[in-house]
């Protein structure tokens, strides 16, 4: 029996990195899914590999910025599968990098809004959804950026990374008494198309991979492994936890 037999679990930004990566492996452990993410076509690719038949996954498209998408991700787990249990809010944009004082408000307000306004928008439909079922589990994609380290020209990435983990810690105190628990994911440098659109050349690679106490980057599967630890009830006692997928780079000095 899978650690997610019998649950249902949402996960945006499912048409790639590390989304794509927990909608395989959740599946594989059992959990009927409702996947989101803005291309269209990649997301019923991911869910048609994982399940042609549609009796166990479910697809909505659209931007998390949107609350009419994350409306729509909770109906259709309510809908089509009875329920919430777990949900992986993953959708991500690490923006163009560059000096703080050269970001203008649109520049910052997009990063913020996919990564910790779309995370709000997400968890606010989805607790109550868990909350008829006596609780479930919510997981936000943060980073070791903003929260450990920090690098030059991902300011605004840092700071709706680090808001995520205040985000969690919130939920966990308000909803813990309910069975509900949040925690946020930080993962390290993981080798994903959003992580190739920073470091773009063989030298910033291998800059990215010296960070890490292990010399390399993560697989988007090992930071799934750890998402997956997170919505089963191997975890059944973590809440408001900023727990470090990373490497070792938040204590890799040299």
């Amino acid at each position: 029996m899978g650690q997610l037999t019998g649950k249902v679990a949402i996960i945006t930004g499912a048409s790639s990195g590390i989304g794509r990566a927990a909608a395989v492996l959740f599946a594989q452990e059992g959990a009927r899914l409702v996947l989101n993410a803005r291309r269209g076509e990649r997301l019923e690719q991911t869910a048609a590999e994982i399940d042609r038949t549609g009796e166990t996954v479910a697809t909505v498209a659209g931007d998390v910025r949107e609350p009419e998408v994350a409306d729509a991700l909770v109906e259709t787990a309510l809908q089509r599968f009875g329920g919430l249990d777990a949900a992986l809010n993953n959708a991500g944009d690490v923006g163009v990098p560059g000096p703080l004082a050269d970001v203008d408000e649109a520049a910052w307000r997009q990063v913020i809004d996919v990564n910790l306004t779309g995370a709000f928008l997400g968890a606010r439909r989805q607790i109550p959804a868990m909350l008829a079922r006596g609780g479930g589990s919510i997981i936000f994609t943060s980073s070791f950026v903003g929260h450990a380290n920090a690098f030059p020209g991902l300011g605004p990435y840092a700071a709706a990374k680090a808001g995520l983990v205040g985000l969690a810690r919130a939920i966990a105190v308000e909803y813990g008494p309910q069975g509900v628990r949040a925690n946020a994911l930080l993962s390290g440098g993981v080798d994903t198309p959003m992580g190739r659109s920073v470091a773009d050349t063989p030298e910033a690679q291998a800059l990215v991979r010296s960070l890490h106490a292990l010399k390399r980057q993560a697989e988007p599967e090992e930071i799934a492994q750890a998402a997956l630890f997170l919505a089963s009830d191997l975890s059944s006692f973590i809440t408001g936890s900023a727990m470090f997928a990373d490497g070792g780079a938040s204590v890799c000095k040299v």
